[in-house]
C-alpha cells in the first residue's frame, strides 16, 4: 500500500517532466516549459507542426510537367530547400524523394517509347575470326622494330 501512495503522488508531480518512455517510466527532470510540461530536453524533441500542408507551389513553382531530369532536378533541389528550414517533416521529404527518384529513372523508357526509330538494333557477332598468333612478323609493329 505504501508502493502505491508513491507511485501516485510522483505521477501527480506537476514539477517534473510529463514525457514518458515507451516502458512507461517519466523523465527525471525539472519542468522548463510549464505550458507544455515539459523539461528543456523534450520540448526541442517534440514534433514540429509545419505550417503549410500544401507545399506545390514551394516544391514546383513554375513548372507544369515533370519530364527532363533537369525539371526533377530543380523539384529535388527544392525539396532539399524546403527540408533544410523544416518547413517539411523529414518522413514526407523522404517519400517525395523516392518518387522523384522513381519518375527519373523512367525518363530513358519514356524516350525509348516515343521515339523508337531512334534506337538501331545492336548487331552481335558470333563468328568474328580470332588473330592468327602464329604469324612470325605480327600486323602492328613493336617498340623493338621501329629502331631497326
Amino acid at each position: 500500500m505504501n508502493e502505491q501512495s508513491i507511485n501516485s503522488s510522483s505521477a501527480n508531480d506537476l514539477s517534473r517532466c510529463q514525457h514518458r518512455t515507451p516502458t512507461g517510466r517519466r523523465c527525471r527532470h525539472a519542468v522548463t516549459n510549464a505550458v507544455a510540461g515539459l523539461c528543456s530536453k523534450h520540448v526541442n524533441s517534440r514534433p514540429v507542426h509545419f505550417d503549410e500542408s500544401d507545399l506545390s507551389a514551394a516544391l514546383i513553382g513554375q513548372l507544369t510537367e515533370l519530364k527532363s531530369a533537369s525539371d526533377l532536378n530543380q523539384v529535388l533541389s527544392n525539396l532539399f530547400r524546403l527540408l533544410s528550414q523544416d518547413r517539411i517533416a523529414a518522413r514526407r521529404a523522404a517519400v517525395l524523394a523516392y518518387i522523384g527518384n522513381l519518375l527519373l529513372r523512367t525518363i530513358p523508357a519514356i524516350e525509348h517509347e516515343l521515339n523508337p526509330l531512334n534506337d538501331e538494333p545492336r548487331q552481335i557477332i558470333f563468328d568474328m575470326p580470332r588473330p592468327n598468333r602464329d604469324d612470325p612478323k605480327p600486323d602492328n609493329p613493336t617498340h623493338q622494330d621501329l629502331r631497326s
